[in-house]
C-alpha cells in the first residue's frame, strides 16, 4: 500500500524528497522527545514548512500524547497553591531576634556611656569646684552640731572643702555661713586649726546662732559679721553625768557594775559622784576651756585675761559681740562675700556655694543637743568617751 507523502511529512517530518520515511514507532518511544527538546536520531534536521506544522498539530494531541511537554501545564500553577517555605520564616525570626537584641545592647551600652560621662564629669567637678572659672569667692555652711559626721560639721567634712578651696586658683576667698550653737569640744579645737591655717582670705557670716565650738571655729577667720539679733560668744565647756540611782531606787532597780576601778562607772549615771571624780572632772573641763578661751584670744587678737572675762558661757546679742570685741560688725551674707572680695583684692567676681547641710535623724539629734549646751545642760556622756563628748 503505497502512502501519502504529504500525511507522512505531516506526522513525522521530512528531510526532502529523496528521504524515505522512517517506520513508524511506537507512542512510548516517542516521549522522550519532548523532553529533551531535540529531534530523535532518526529525523532529518530539515524542519516542516509552516502550514506542515499547523497540521501537524492534532496529530501530536491525540496520536502521541507524550509529546506534549505535561509538566510545565500542572507544574506551573503549583507555587500558587503551596505554602511559603518554612525555612524563610525561620530567617526571619532570627533576623527580628538578632534586631532585637542589637538595640538592646546599644541602648546599654548607651546608658553606659551616659553614666561614664557624669562620673567623670563629677570627678572632674571635684577637681576644679564645679566648673568654677575665673574670680570666685566660695561659700561653706556650718549649719548643725559640731559633731564627727562627715558632713561641713566635722573636721573631715570642713577639712575636705578647704581644700577643695585651697587648691582651685580660681577660688580668691571664703565665706564661712556659721549657724550653729556648738558641739563636741575637740570637733570644735580641730576645725578651728583647719581655717587657721587656711591659706587664703575667710570671713565669717553669722546667722541665728554663733555659739560655742561654733564660735571657737569663727574666731579663726580674717573678719566676721554677725547680725543684730545673731546669739554669739558662749565661751565655756560642760560636762553632764547624769544620777539616775534615786529613781532607780523607787523603781526597785539594782544594778550592779563589775570595773577595773573605781571610777571606771563614774559617767553611766548608777551612782553619784564622789568628791574626788568631782574634782577629776572639773579639772578636766577646765583644761578643755583653757584651750578654747586660748583659741578665741589668738583668732581675735585678744588677751586671754579679757577673754576670760566673756568667757561666761552666755552668748551676746551681735551688738554686744561687736561693742566686746568678739565681733568685727554688723552685715548680712552679701556684706560677707564682699568683704572676702575686698581682702582677696578682687573687684569682679562669681559666687559659688561649696555644699549644703543635709538634715537626717542624726541632724536632729543634734539640733537638740546644740540646744543643750546653748542652755549649759549638754549631752550626757556615757558609753562614750568623756573627753570626746565635752561639748563646747
Amino acid at each position: 500500500m503505497q502512502q501519502d507523502p504529504s500525511w507522512s511529512s505531516q506526522a513525522w517530518g521530512s528531510g526532502g524528497e529523496n528521504d524515505s520515511p522512517p517506520a513508524p514507532q511506537p507512542a512510548q518511544q516517542a516521549a522522550p522527545q519532548p523532553t529533551t527538546g531535540q529531534p530523535a536520531a532518526s529525523q532529518p534536521q530539515h524542519q516542516p514548512a509552516p502550514q506542515a506544522q499547523a497540521a501537524q498539530q492534532p496529530a501530536q494531541h491525540y496520536g502521541a500524547p507524550a509529546s506534549c511537554p505535561p509538566q510545565p501545564v500542572f507544574a506551573a500553577p503549583q507555587p500558587a497553591y503551596a505554602p511559603a517555605p518554612q525555612p524563610a520564616k525561620k530567617r526571619g525570626w532570627i533576623v527580628a531576634l538578632v534586631a532585637v537584641v542589637l538595640a538592646f545592647l546599644l541602648i546599654g551600652g548607651a546608658m553606659a556611656s551616659c553614666a561614664s560621662v557624669f562620673s567623670t564629669a563629677g570627678s572632674l567637678a571635684a577637681v576644679s569646684s564645679s566648673g568654677v572659672y575665673g574670680d570666685t569667692i566660695a561659700v561653706i555652711d556650718i549649719d548643725g552640731t559640731i559633731q564627727y559626721d562627715g558632713s561641713a560639721c566635722s573636721p573631715e567634712g570642713l577639712k575636705t572643702l578647704l581644700d577643695q578651696a585651697s587648691d582651685d586658683p580660681d577660688i580668691k576667698g571664703l565665706v564661712l555661713r556659721v549657724n550653729s550653737g556648738g558641739g563636741t569640744a575637740t570637733a570644735g579645737e580641730e576645725m578651728a586649726e583647719y581655717v587657721k591655717d587656711f591659706d587664703k582670705p575667710v570671713v565669717v557670716s553669722s546667722a541665728s546662732m554663733n555659739a560655742s565650738a561654733a564660735y571657737e571655729i569663727s574666731s579663726q577667720a580674717d573678719f566676721i559679721y554677725t547680725a543684730k539679733t545673731t546669739a554669739i560668744g558662749s565661751i565655756g565647756t560642760a560636762l553632764e553625768v547624769t544620777d539616775l540611782s534615786g529613781l532607780l531606787e523607787k523603781l526597785g532597780i539594782s544594778i550592779d557594775v563589775i570595773a577595773s576601778a573605781d571610777s571606771k562607772d563614774s559617767s553611766y549615771g548608777y551612782r553619784p559622784l564622789s568628791e574626788e571624780e568631782q574634782a577629776y572632772y572639773q579639772n578636766m573641763v577646765d583644761a578643755i576651756n583653757g584651750t578654747f578661751i586660748a583659741n578665741v584670744a589668738e583668732g581675735r587678737g585678744m588677751a586671754e585675761d579679757e577673754v576670760r572675762k566673756l568667757a561666761t558661757g552666755l552668748t551676746f546679742t551681735g551688738m554686744e559681740a561687736v561693742e566686746n570685741g568678739l565681733a568685727d560688725d554688723i552685715g548680712t551674707r552679701e556684706d560677707a562675700i564682699a568683704k572676702a572680695a575686698e581682702l582677696a583684692g578682687i573687684s569682679d567676681y562669681d559666687v559659688y556655694d561649696m555644699g549644703e547641710s543635709s538634715y537626717d535623724l542624726s541632724g536632729l539629734l543634734g539640733l537638740l543637743s546644740s540646744e543643750q549646751s546653748q542652755d549649759n545642760h549638754p549631752l550626757n556622756a556615757k558609753e562614750w568617751d568623756l573627753h570626746a563628748n565635752t561639748l563646747s
